[in-house]
């Protein structure tokens, strides 16, 4: 996994931008939450004023109660809010996030209720004959009916928010977790490469040292790549191809006759981007498990066509295959194949492995280019 100068992993990194992004998207919701508070207060009071206007007749008395009532909304519901989010009603289960909206509306509406009747009485507005137990109460449930349309659009907003931000955060942490298995695989995957790379030039030094000079120009040709190519996702595939030409004249030295190889490239297939090393790595375990058992050696074929913007990169060499013990085989090179093209191409690549008959093993790899390119 890639670190930073200060030793940070991108894991960390994505922790410490999303907290950053959490704070500022704080301040930019009570912007939007004062915003809704006064424009609905506001628009509410507008409206009953325009409709008692249509009535009767509007006194000043009237507008300045209805003044105080809105000022008693926002203050209230204010304080409201603050018990919401301080005891976290938001995150309780429905059942008793219901009981708690209920409950704290009616002893609101009761508030509020409260306050019409004081500010009535100071500005001369209230008559006694009006009051009536039976208007008390519908006063109480007009108030709390106001403040349950109040709770109603907090808590669905606040409940489509977070479930908005909990699916972005989840696609962001996994696209995170991705990044760090596969710069994991590929750290894995160089050290295995060098290993045994280098114990084939090993086996040459002592009996050809000229070749083993041409293998340590084809193997620092190699590395060179694949230290290149560590900060990549993905690489061309006629890249990819020149290593792989690398390596399979390496592997000719130590083999000779016993080695012998066929390519056949379509020319529409050499921009097409694959995970780095991994061609490489098929016809590495193709070598070691296949042609290297065999006395009289074997023969590699690497092979690529194009179907229906389907790019079909098919490698064929002399072998058998034990399923049983691929099925529990903790060989790196098959399982980092499969994981790599699932985490950078998902459903739209395949990696087939398979006896094509009895002295045959065939390795295909299917990358839906049309596909990853939308």
């Amino acid at each position: 996994m890639n670190e930073n100068k200060f030793g940070l992993s991108s894991l960390a990194i994505y922790n410490m931008r999303l907290l950053a992004n959490k704070h500022k998207n704080s301040f930019s919701r009570n912007r939007v939450y004062w915003l809704s508070q006064l424009t609905g207060w506001v628009s509410l009071g507008t409206i009953n004023l325009i409709i008692l206007s249509l009535v009767k007749e509007l006194s000043w008395a009237y507008v300045l109660l209805t003044f105080y009532m809105l000022f008693s909304g926002i203050c209230i519901t204010h304080i409201y809010r603050y018990i919401i989010k301080k005891y976290n009603w938001i995150t309780l289960p429905i059942g008793k996030s219901v009981l708690y909206v209920l409950t704290s509306s009616f002893l609101i509406g009761v508030v509020l209720y409260g306050i019409y009747l004081t500010v009535t009485f100071f500005t001369s507005q209230f008559k006694s004959e009006n009051f009536t137990t039976a208007t008390a109460f519908i006063s109480i449930i007009n108030f709390t009916s106001l403040v349950l349309v109040w709770s109603l659009i907090y808590f669905a907003v606040h409940y489509f928010e977070n479930f908005k931000r909990v699916e972005i955060e989840s696609y962001i942490w996994e696209a995170a977790v991705k990044d760090h298995e596969l710069k994991t695989l590929k750290s894995q995957l160089n050290p295995h490469f060098m290993f045994n790379a280098m114990n084939s030039i090993r086996a040459l030094i002592e009996v050809e040292p000229k070749n083993a000079q041409v293998a340590l120009t084809k193997l620092s040709n190699i590395l060179r790549y694949s230290l290149k190519m560590e900060k990549n996702e993905t690489v061309a595939l006629g890249d990819e191809m020149q290593i792989v030409y690398d390596y399979l004249d390496l592997e000719s030295i130590r083999f000779e006759e016993r080695l012998r190889y066929n390519v056949e490239i379509d020319p529409r297939s050499l921009n097409v981007n694959i995970p780095p090393m991994m061609i490489q790595t098929i016809v590495e375990n193709a070598i070691k498990h296949g042609v290297s058992r065999m006395t009289e050696g074997g023969e590699l074929i690497i092979k690529t066509t194009f179907e229906n913007d389907k790019l079909h990169i098919v490698i064929r060499n002399t072998g058998h295959l034990d399923l049983n013990k691929l099925k529990t085989s903790e060989g790196f090179g098959i399982n980092s194949t499969k994981q790599r093209l699932n985490l950078l191409y998902g459903e739209n690549a395949l990696f087939l492995l398979k006896n094509e008959n009895e002295s045959t093993v065939v390795a295909e790899i299917i990358i839906n280019t049309g596909d990853t390119k939308k």
